[in-house]
C-alpha cells in the first residue's frame, strides 16, 4: 500500500508555513496532511472528505461523477480539509511543490476558521470517529432488517436532510415549567392589557374599559385555541420533530438521527462558504506572496491563484467574493473608511482620499472572522462602493441565444439577490405548525414567506417522504407565484393533491 505520509521536502514546507501562520495570529488545531493519488482522493471526496461513510448508492454515483470529471479534464481536486480535531487535510499526489505550498497555506486558513468562527463552535470535532460509528450502525441495521429495506429508508431520510434548524443549537429555549405557567390565564398577572400613557382623570377616555376587556378576551381565546396545539410553537427542525414523535421503529429512528446529525455537522460550512473560502484564499495569498514564493514559481502560482478566484460571466465564485471582501475590510479599517467621520464626507473623491492612518484592518478582519456568517457578512460589508469597484451585476439568460446578459448593475438589486440565495442556505423556511391537524393525527407544515418560493416538484417529493415517516396524511401550506397553495399527501405512493387557497382563516398558522 502506498504511504500517505508527507515527503521530507513537503514536511519542511508545512512546518515553515505553520510557524509563519501562527506568527500572523492564526490559531488552529493540529493539522495532519496526507498525500493521496487521484483515485483515492476522488473516493474520499465522494464521501464528503471522510474516509468512511455509511453504505449507500449515492457515494458510488458521486465517485463516478468525480472520476469522469478528472478523465475528461473538466476539473480536479487540489485539496480537501475536514473540520475535526486534529484537522485532516488531503493533498493531491500529482500537485507540483508550488501547488502543495499554496494548498497547505490555504488549509491553515481553513483550520483557523473552523476553530474560531462561532458557527462552528457546536460542531462535533470527533466527527471522524462518529462517521465510522454511523457506518457500523447502518451495517448492523442492514444485517437485521435487509440491505434493500434500510437503503430505501435512507433514501427517504435524505430527502429531508435540509429540514433542520441550524440556529436551533444556539438558542436557549424556556423550560416546560415556564411554558405551562404562561399557558394558564387564571393565574394572577397572567395578562395585562396594553394601555396608552394617560393622566388619571383621562385614563377612562384614553383606555376605555371596553377596549381593555376586548384585549383580555382575545388573549384568553388565543390561549384556549393554543392549549391543544402540538407543538405549542411552530418548529423549523422538522427532522428533529420526526425523530421524537414519528411512529417509526427504533432502527428507523436511529437512521433519522444519523442523517440529522450529519446534516447539522455540514450546515455551518454552507452558512459560511464565502467567508471561509475567502479567508483561506486571503491567507494563502498573503503567506505565499510575502514569504514562500520563489522567483521561479511566480508564473505557476499566478496561474493557479487566478484559477481559484476566477469568476466567469454570470457565475458565482465564493473564493473570489470572499477574498475581495476580506481585502476591502482590511483596506477600509486601515484608512478609516468607516464610521461617522468618513460617512459625513460628501464627495466620492474626498472619501477615497481620506486616510486617518488607523491601520486597524488586520485586527478588524480577525474580529469579523469570529462572529459573522455569510448573510451578516454580506449585509454589513457588501457596500455600494465595493459593488461599484468590483463591477458586480445581476445577469439573466438571453432567450435568443441562451447566453448570459447583464440585467442590472443596481446595487440594491445585486445585494438583495446575493442575500436571497444565501439566506437559510437558499432553502425556503418550512416548519411543523400542527401535528394533530383537525384532531386526526395529520401533520401540517407551513411555509414562512421570506422571498424564497417553494419548488412545487421538490415539495411533492419531500411531502411523500414525510408521509412515509409520519404514517398519516401530511399537508404543506405554501406560497407560490403570489398565491397560497395547500399540498396534501394522503398516503405513500399517492399523487400529491394541490389546492389553491383563497381564504387563509382556517389555516392553523399564518406567521411564525
Amino acid at each position: 500500500m502506498t504511504s500517505t505520509d508527507l515527503p521530507a521536502e513537503l514536511r519542511e514546507h508545512a512546518a515553515r508555513i505553520r510557524d509563519c501562520a501562527q506568527e500572523y495570529g492564526l490559531d488552529f488545531c493540529e493539522v495532519i496532511f496526507e498525500v493521496l493519488p487521484f483515485d483515492v482522493m476522488n473516493q474520499i471526496a465522494a464521501y464528503q472528505g471522510f474516509p468512511i461513510r455509511y453504505p449507500h448508492w449515492r457515494w458510488g454515483m458521486e465517485y463516478a461523477k468525480l472520476s469522469k470529471r478528472d478523465a475528461y479534464g473538466m476539473g480536479r481536486i487540489y485539496e480537501m480539509v475536514i473540520n475535526t480535531d486534529p484537522v485532516y487535510a488531503y493533498l493531491q499526489e500529482s500537485n507540483s511543490v508550488t501547488d502543495q505550498k499554496l494548498v497547505m497555506a490555504h488549509v491553515y486558513g481553513h483550520a483557523d476558521f473552523f476553530k474560531n468562527n462561532f458557527w462552528f463552535s457546536r460542531t462535533n470535532r470527533r466527527m471522524l470517529d462518529e462517521m465510522a460509528n454511523h457506518a457500523t450502525r447502518v451495517r448492523r441495521h442492514m444485517d437485521r432488517h435487509g440491505a434493500e429495506r434500510v437503503e430505501r429508508f435512507i433514501d427517504t431520510c435524505l430527502s429531508l436532510e435540509s429540514l433542520i434548524d441550524p440556529h436551533g443549537q444556539f438558542i436557549q429555549r424556556p423550560g416546560a415549567e415556564g411554558s405551562a405557567r404562561a399557558a394558564r390565564p387564571d393565574e394572577p398577572d397572567a395578562f395585562e392589557p396594553r394601555r396608552l400613557p394617560a393622566k388619571g382623570y383621562m385614563d377612562p377616555f384614553i383606555n376605555p374599559a371596553a377596549e381593555m376587556e376586548r384585549q383580555r378576551q382575545a388573549h384568553e381565546e388565543r390561549l384556549r385555541s393554543e392549549r391543544g396545539r402540538f407543538p405549542e410553537q411552530p418548529t423549523r427542525d422538522v427532522l428533529g420533530f420526526l425523530i421524537h414523535h414519528a411512529p417509526v421503529e427504533d432502527w428507523q429512528r436511529d437512521i433519522l438521527s444519523i442523517v440529522r446529525e450529519e446534516a447539522l455537522y455540514f450546515a455551518p460550512q454552507a452558512m459560511t462558504k464565502i467567508m471561509n473560502e475567502g479567508w483561506a484564499s486571503y491567507w494563502h495569498s498573503t503567506l505565499m506572496t510575502r514569504h514562500f514564493l520563489e522567483d521561479s514559481e511566480i508564473v505557476q502560482y499566478a496561474d493557479q491563484h487566478s484559477g481559484v478566484v476566477h469568476m466567469p460571466p454570470g457565475g458565482f465564485n465564493p473564493y473570489k467574493i470572499g477574498l475581495e471582501l476580506w481585502k476591502d475590510i482590511e483596506r477600509r479599517w486601515d484608512r478609516g473608511h468607516h464610521g461617522r467621520s468618513w460617512e459625513s464626507l460628501d464627495t466620492l473623491g474626498a472619501r477615497e482620499a481620506y486616510d486617518d492612518g488607523s491601520m486597524s484592518g488586520r485586527e478588524k478582519i480577525f474580529q469579523v472572522r469570529r462572529v459573522y456568517n455569510d448573510v451578516t457578512f454580506i449585509e454589513e460589508f457588501f457596500t455600494e462602493e465595493f459593488c461599484d469597484r468590483l463591477r458586480f451585476y445581476q445577469s439573466r439568460r438571453d432567450p435568443q441565444n441562451g447566453g448570459e446578459r447583464i440585467a442590472t448593475r443596481d446595487f440594491q438589486r445585486v445585494k438583495q439577490t446575493l442575500l436571497h440565495h444565501l439566506t437559510n442556505r437558499g432553502e425556503p423556511f418550512i416548519a411543523v405548525a400542527d401535528a394533530n391537524y383537525m384532531n386526526r393525527g395529520e401533520l401540517y407544515l407551513a411555509h414562512q414567506w421570506t422571498g424564497l418560493e417553494v419548488e412545487a416538484a421538490r415539495a411533492e417529493q419531500v411531502l411523500a417522504a414525510i408521509n412515509t415517516v409520519w404514517g398519516r396524511p401530511v399537508h404543506l401550506q405554501m406560497r407560490m407565484r403570489d398565491s397560497a397553495w395547500l399540498l396534501t399527501c394522503a398516503e405513500p405512493g399517492a399523487e400529491v393533491k394541490r389546492e389553491r387557497v383563497t381564504d387563509m382563516t382556517p389555516m392553523p398558522v399564518h406567521v411564525f
